[in-house]
């Protein structure tokens, strides 16, 4: 007897509670929009560090269709200066503010591990606190996000900035055993706050930590996340491993497009719920292709 032909697993669907709305999950493929407020972020750095370069270009983000706007006011970049909490909240609050002003609609995710920027961000109209330590960065942040009731990324990162130029390599086998048990520990540290599973999102956390075809290992093996019973986002956009690979290449491209849309469609194949992305246009196009593909699995499932 044949066996049957290989096809694609349905993506699981949530409804992700955020702090006043609830976003479903799982129909399409929703992209977070990336705006760092930094003078040293690893591709923009500078761009828009001053608030009117941000605001316009927030808008055109939201105007190209982004679903949520992820603000930073830190560089999480290998061994990137540390700054104070104060230092980021004079960079990002200003600009939570204006932007709710021109659009009020707008879905916010604040980008930090310090709970007084959540919590100021939170208080100003951010509807996400977007984790890179999952918890683990400050001993405050998940006892403020649970009080915040707020929607919650958890990421996991291997080491810190500072420290990832010096952390051994892992074996390829233990590359998702650890990510898998650090985001259970992540998991658990919520829970015990008292953020409830469905104001969770979970991000394996490409380059934080993993070192150059690590991310590779973790790309192919991002299906087996979805055991945690949570959505998934996949955060690659111009990450250090796809330029790495570009440059083995005869002739390099000139940017990390065509790479991060590659990256991009794999991972949604594999489940992806959001990407976090620079470049909206091409992340959009991506998942309707995509999504197009796990529609057709979906429809299989719902009629065998």
């Amino acid at each position: 007897m044949a066996s049957a032909p290989y096809a694609l697993p349905p993506r699981p669907r949530f409804d992700w509670h955020l702090r006043t709305r609830t976003l479903a999950l799982g129909p399409r493929t929703r992209i977070m929009a990336i705006l760092n407020v930094t003078p040293d972020s690893f591709s923009d750095g500078g761009s828009f560090l001053s608030p009117d370069q941000a605001i316009t270009h927030a808008l055109q983000l939201l105007d190209a269709g982004a679903d949520i706007l992820d603000i930073g006011g830190e560089s999480t970049r290998p061994n990137a200066t540390p700054v104070t909490p104060e230092q980021e909240q004079a960079r990002i609050l200003p600009i939570i503010e204006a932007i709710l002003k021109a659009r009020p609609q707008t879905i916010l995710s604040i980008d930090t591990f310090h709970a007084a920027t959540a919590r100021l961000a939170v208080e100003s109209g951010a509807e996400i606190v977007n984790d890179v330590s999952g918890h683990t960065w400050d001993p405050a942040m998940a006892a403020t996000c649970a009080q915040l009731a707020c929607g919650v990324v958890l990421m996991h990162a291997r080491g810190t900035p500072q420290t990832w130029h010096t952390l051994p390599p892992l074996p390829p086998g233990q590359i998702l055993p650890t990510v898998l048990s650090g985001l259970r520990e992540s998991l658990t540290a919520a829970h015990t706050a008292g953020t409830p599973s469905n104001k969770i999102l979970l991000d394996p956390g490409f380059g934080f930590g993993k070192l150059g075809d690590d991310n590779y290992v973790l790309h192919a093996q991002f299906a087996h996340l979805h055991q945690l019973g949570r959505p998934l986002l996949s955060g690659t956009s111009r990450k250090g491993f796809l330029r790495k690979t570009l440059l083995q290449l005869p002739s390099v491209p000139e940017s990390l497009l065509y790479a991060t849309t590659a990256s991009n469609t794999a991972a949604i194949l594999a489940g992806a719920h959001v990407l976090r992305v620079h470049d909206v246009p091409a992340a959009i196009a991506a998942a309707a292709i995509a999504d197009s593909i796990l529609h057709v699995t979906n429809l299989e499932v719902a009629t065998s």
